[in-house]
This record gives structure tokens, sequence and C-alpha cells, in this order.
């Protein structure tokens, strides 16, 4: 059983690597791999786990761009370093808008939002967007196409539009690089952006699910707290290697075919709960 629930901690580590960094829904594909690859753990604990898992994820952006986001760093000079403190406030500025409207409605939004059906809509809903958007911008260039250029109204809004990711299917990246994109973000800066910002905003989901866990009676035994690493680590080894492939695709490519893969696979999974009834 333990064993069992080891290798299905490496696949749903494996979902979140590729799927957190990708927008097509971190949250929405582990809740649709939980139809299918269920541990043996209380539903508590997989709820948890499907949140903190992502500070695997997370810690391969910090892995990755630590030159970039250090602002102690020995080897930025002075405009440098101002260059690097006014990125984190961008970022901490986009971060208002999912705390203020997130906070209050996590009880809400787990309870009627993170289940099969949503999922498989807003992923629809989401691909058509993103396939509507790319068409959109065929013919515009790019208002920023630096981060020290992305302006702090920009952030600003490109917050708001993470808070459309609070429903499960969505996806963090998804909302956030659309939002970017509509506003004049190259691809390019958008998606660094919305990796960044997810620096904060994974980090306090995290503390805040973990809290919620302990808070409600739950605790964590040996066999969990290795099930939650060994998931962890997977989520960071294949995010390093999804980051830069997706950093390295979208250079010569847009996103359409996230967007076909999103519709796809929705109509596949409402056709699947069709069936199921």
């Amino acid at each position: 059983m333990f064993v069992a629930n080891i290798i299905k901690a490496i696949i749903l580590g494996i979902i979140e690597g590729i799927t957190e960094w990708l927008p097509i829904s971190s949250t929405g594909h582990l809740i649709l791999a939980d139809e299918f690859i269920k541990m043996n753990v209380s539903s508590a604990f997989t709820e948890m786990f499907n949140v903190v898992i992502q500070l695997g994820a997370i810690l391969a952006v910090v892995h990755l761009f630590f030159a970039k986001l250090n602002p102690f760093s020995s080897t930025k000079n002075s405009v440098e370093k101002r260059d690097t403190w006014t990125l984190w406030t961008k970022v901490i500025i986009a971060c208002f808008p999912a705390a203020i409207i997130g906070l209050p409605l996590d009880d809400w939004l787990d309870a009627h939002f993170h289940k099969f059906l949503p999922v498989a809509i807003m992923l629809i809903v989401y691909g058509v967007a993103f396939i509507v958007v790319e068409k959109r911008n065929k013919t515009k260039t790019p208002r920023w196409t630096t981060l020290n250029d992305f302006t702090y109204q920009a952030a600003l809004i490109v917050g708001m539009f993470q808070v459309l990711s609070l429903i499960p299917g969505t996806s963090r990246s998804g909302a956030t690089i659309l939002g970017a994109i509509l506003i004049g973000a190259s691809r390019y800066v958008a998606t660094e952006f919305s990796f960044f910002l997810g620096i904060p905003v994974m980090f306090g989901a995290s503390g805040l699910k973990i809290v919620k866990f302990l808070a409600n009676g739950n605790s964590f035994d040996a066999q969990q707290i290795i099930i939650l690493l060994i998931g962890m680590i997977t989520a960071y080894v294949v995010s390093i290697i999804a980051i830069k492939f997706l950093l390295d695709y979208i250079k010569k490519n847009d996103f359409t075919v996230f967007g076909w893969y999103r519709i796809v696979l929705g109509i596949i999974l409402i056709a699947y709960w069709i069936i199921a009834m």
C-alpha cells in the first residue's frame, strides 16, 4: 500500500511539474487525475497534497532564475539591484487581488468547484480564449518586450486576471499569461512574469492549506511526509524541464496548441462524465 502510494505520488508529481507551467491547469489536472489515480490516504490529505506539491514546482523557478531574482547579488551593480527590487514590487502588487478575494472564498471554492465537471468546462473556456487571443494578436506589436518596461499598473491588471484562476481548470499561468498578452506584453514577458508571480502565490497557498489541514485536527505521520516530499521532489525535477521547454517553445511559437489541447481534453472529460453518470 505504501509503495503504491509512492508510485502514485511520483505520477502526480510528474503531472504537477508539467502542468504548473504550461497554461493547461495543474490543479485541474490533479483533480482529474484523482478520478483515476487515487492514493490510499484521507480526502483531507489529498486536498492538501494537491496544493502543497506545488512548492516543488515553484522551487524550480527559484533555482532557474535565482540570479535574476536575487537583489543582493554581489555581481549586480546598483542599477541592476534597483531593477530587481522593482520587479519584486511589481510581483507583490500583482498578488494583492488574489489574496484579497481568494482568502475569504477558499473554502467555498473548494466545496463548489474542485470537481470533475467544472474543471472540464474551464479547460474548454480558456482553450477557446487562448485561440481567440492568439488570432487577435497576429498583427499586433507587443507594447512591453522586457520586464523592466512592464508597469506597476500592468502588474496589477495581471494580478486581477490571476483571480480567475481560483476556479480549478482555469490555470494560474494560463490566466496571467492571457491577461498580460491582452494588455500588450510579449509572450516571453507574459510567461516570465507569470513564473515569478507564482512564487509568493504558491508559497502562500501551500502555507494556508497546511495550516487548515492541521487546524482541522489532522496530523502528518512518517509515511505521509515521505509521500509529500517525493511528490514535491518529482515536481521540482520535472518543472525544470518543463520551464526550459516552454521558454524555448514560445520564442518561435504561440499558445494556440495549448488552447486546442485544453478543448480536446475538456470534451473528452465531459463525455467521460456523461457516460459515468
